[in-house]
């Protein structure tokens, strides 16, 4: 009883806290529109990128950015992994490369990148060693 008890909790928890990546700008574009809010737009190589992983687990997974995008946010990913097992489907390969040759021209892993809704540039960053809610200011920045 109590396993399971433990179990719903982590359940609910997870799910109050879950996050949807976006992986079609257009959605993404449409959703900011709709709904009023900025995009923030991450080119990330999920599996070979350390800064990468490290942006993930200490920004994008904690409760405080979570909940900042909730409210403030359309959040978009554009991967590229490299492991042959995490390879992505060819259409969203190529959204990703499209994305890429309009926001990412240098290569940047990670880098994030605020949009208006319509899809203008309103600022550009990368990992930082900072806490999340440092991170957060940093996006809010870009945001006026």
């Amino acid at each position: 009883m109590k396993k399971t008890m433990i179990l719903m909790l982590l359940f609910l928890v997870t799910i109050g806290y879950s996050q949807e990546w976006k992986t079609d700008f257009e959605v993404a574009k449409n959703e900011a529109s709709t709904q009023n809010k900025t995009i923030l737009l991450v080119f990330s190589g999920s599996d070979w990128c350390g800064p990468c992983i490290k942006l993930d687990r200490n920004i994008w997974q904690s409760a405080e950015f979570k909940e900042f995008a909730q409210n403030n946010l359309i959040i978009e990913r554009a991967d590229f992994p490299k492991k042959k097992q995490n390879q992505l489907a060819p259409e969203l390969k190529k959204r990703n490369q499209e994305l890429a040759e309009k926001y990412n021209k240098d290569g940047l892993f990670p880098l994030v990148v605020i949009l208006d809704k319509t899809g203008k540039i309103l600022g550009k960053t990368g990992f930082k060693n900072v806490s999340p809610q440092e991170y957060i200011t940093l996006i809010k920045s870009f945001i006026k």
